[in-house]
């Protein structure tokens, strides 16, 4: 037993040097253990170095509790190894007391650890919730300092914004909130407010944050609402996707798109209501110079382009009309779908760009069409009146429609500008109609088209060519789009005017435009307002001037004319009565004739204008011969008086 107890000492010994030992080092030992890893009660003392928590006083002083704890054991542990360090060596019950004190301590370590993990736990949970404490407090502070209705800049915050620079998140803000109110304007607006004040104020803000005019962003206005007017101006800030056209003349759109594929354009089709369209949103190589597009595989063209000649619909072996066709996207695509037969007159007034279209042509390989360079509102007396099947105007227009490639429309067009437009439009809309003709087995169709999208380039004239020609509205055939408007402020259109077309930007995807499609019912012409008041006038004018001829011959005619010192007054009534005998029964003889055959026919308005013709002539030839008769005694006159000097 004696030789038992000595090996178990000697083991617990090896295993564990006693606590006194340990804690009375040399300071040198303990510089040299603390370079080597600590034990776990060593670790519980040490502290980790880890981000500082910040924590409540509770909890600090739950941790300075714990370690002093810990370091209470530790004390305990070296008190009762110093006190019986050589009867732990003499007594093996001893030894059994500190194998005992060894397991407790074990268990001791990992509930401290646990311990610790709760505290740390519960230290991040407070500071999770402590932070989103503050900012429900920040947010709410923010709300507090705004006021709950907004309210519009006064005189002064304005005059202040005027004399610096804009301040656009500030604008961009009140923007926001003018919209917001003015789109339920009756339950958010404030006491006292008026609807035009906000709708000024909006105006004035979208024209210095966009840098539109005064006056489109006043039409735009009118014509929108106030949600839908923002969506439209967001749209035009942003470039429409490039598209391009198959000419299945000479390819397919399936073999176009697995070579321009393999060149590295990213595309896809346009859309079902296209055949021949192709999207591409990007390209290693440039989409205008590939080899494809050299050889007349396809044609670059906006998806708006499409829709006149979708409309139009022109059949093979006709006759048809472009009468504004440069650069040659849209002849290209009637030729295409003609299949090179019949004709297309392709007219440009424009020099210039005649160069493009003939170069767009000959690359395509359209071989059908005829180039030509006349004004549009007088290509009815070139080619003849009621000369072909359908004609494709695509008019001269302020191009409202298009703002994403030409930004200088927002500022550069005026209501002068507009209305100049919407008059050359009416005049060439009315050549258009005259060309076509109504008894043409499948034609008789116009198509009228802008890339505008104001009202009095578009509707109002096709209402113009409602009343002054024998036309009405058919669909246009386009199963997609917004109807036209039939009415618009004080304006009243033909109920007709809903078949029409319109395409906007931020609901289409495409340039704003207008399609508008005619039936010719009948080839008889009705005289225009303009031809009217010329007539008038011409009328007036002459009646005018004979009336002031005739005066002038009367008051000569009551002159005495002398010659020789003898009045001639007798003489020239005699004669006038004389010369005008016989013209006065002739007149009087036909005047009976005309009558008689007006009483018979019925239709007597054609004989009143040739009287009045003869008997202008005959007071011109009374007049020359009075004022010849003037001269003569005048020059009479003049040669006696010298002779009665002397």
């Amino acid at each position: 037993m004696a030789a038992l107890t000595r090996n178990k000492k000697n083991r617990t010994n090896s295993q564990t040097p006693p606590l006194n030992k340990r804690t009375k080092s040399s300071p040198m030992k303990k510089a040299a253990k603390s370079q080597k890893p600590p034990l776990k009660k060593q670790r519980r003392c040490i502290p980790e170095e880890k981000p500082v928590i910040a924590t409540d006083e509770e909890e600090e002083e739950e941790i300075e509790q714990s370690l002093q704890g810990d370091e209470g054991s530790e004390s305990g542990s070296d008190f009762f190894s110093d006190g019986d360090g050589e009867d732990v060596n003499d007594d093996g019950d001893a030894d059994d007391l500190l194998d005992g004190s060894d397991d407790e301590e074990g268990t001791l370590d990992s509930d401290s650890d646990e311990s610790d993990i709760e505290i740390k736990s519960r230290a991040i949970d407070k500071k999770r919730k402590k932070e989103e404490q503050d900012a429900k407090d920040e947010f709410t502070m923010n709300i507090k300092e705004q006021p709950d209705e907004f309210q519009l800049p006064t005189k002064k915050e304005l005059e202040a914004e005027a004399l610096g620079a804009p301040d656009l998140p500030n604008l961009q803000i009140r923007i926001r909130e003018i919209v917001r109110v003015l789109s339920n304007f009756k339950d958010l607006r404030p006491d006292g407010a008026k609807r035009t004040d906000y709708v000024d104020q909006l105006k004035a803000d979208l024209c210095s944050y966009y840098g539109y005019n005064e006056f489109l962003i006043g039409t735009l206005i009118e014509m929108f609402s106030v949600v839908e007017l923002m969506e439209l101006i967001e749209a035009f800030e942003k470039k429409r996707p490039t598209s391009i056209r198959t000419n299945t003349l000479k390819t397919r759109r399936r073999d176009l798109a697995d070579v321009l594929l393999n060149r590295g354009v990213n595309l896809d089709p346009l859309s079902k209501w296209s055949k021949v369209g192709l999207i591409v949103y990007d390209s290693q190589v440039p989409i205008g110079a590939t080899p494809e597009y050299l050889a007349g595989f396809y044609m670059l063209q906006s998806a708006s382009s499409f829709l006149p000649v979708m409309a139009l619909a022109p059949q093979e072996k006709e006759r048809v009309v472009d009468m504004a066709a440069a650069p040659g996207g849209k002849t290209t695509y009637v030729a295409a779908l003609m299949k090179n037969t019949g004709i297309i007159y392709a007219n440009e007034m424009k020099v210039p760009r005649l160069k493009s279209l003939c170069a767009n042509l000959h690359r395509m390989g359209v071989t059908n069409t005829i180039v030509c360079n006349y004004d549009g509102r007088e290509l009815s007396k070139v080619l003849g009146q009621n000369s072909v099947d359908r004609v494709l105007l695509d008019a001269p227009c302020s191009g409202t429609g298009v703002i994403s490639k030409d930004e200088s429309v927002k500022t550069s067009k005026s209501a002068d500008d507009i209305n100049k437009f919407a008059h050359l439009q009416k005049q060439l809309i009315l050549s258009a109609i005259d060309l076509v003709d109504a008894n043409s087995k499948t034609g008789g169709y116009i198509v009228y088209s802008t890339c505008s999208i104001m009202i009095p380039e578009n509707e109002a004239v096709i209402d113009y060519a409602l009343k002054k020609r024998d036309v009405k509205v058919v669909p246009c055939g386009l199963d997609f789009g917004q109807p036209g408007f039939s009415s618009f402020r004080e304006q009243r259109f033909h109920p007709s005017v809903e078949k029409t077309r319109r395409f906007y930007p931020h609901v289409h995807n495409m340039d704003g435009f207008f399609v508008a499609k005619l039936k010719k019912m009948s080839n008889a012409m009705q005289p225009t307002e303009t031809d009217k008041p010329a007539e008038t006038m011409r009328q007036a004018q002459v009646s005018s001037s004979d009336d002031d001829e005739e005066a002038e011959a009367i008051e000569e005619l009551k002159k005495p004319s002398v010659a020789n010192g003898q009045p001639k007054r007798e003489s020239n009534t005699k004669e006038y009565k004389k010369r005008q005998k016989f013209p006065r029964s002739k007149e009087t003889h036909k005047g009976k004739r005309n009558t008689s055959i007006k009483s018979e026919s019925g239709s007597g308005t054609v004989e009143e204008p040739r009287k009045q013709k003869k008997k202008r002539s005959q007071w011109k030839n009374e007049i020359a011969q009075a004022r010849e008769e003037k001269r003569n005694a005048m020059r009479e006159n003049a040669k006696e008086r010298p002779k009665h000097r002397k």
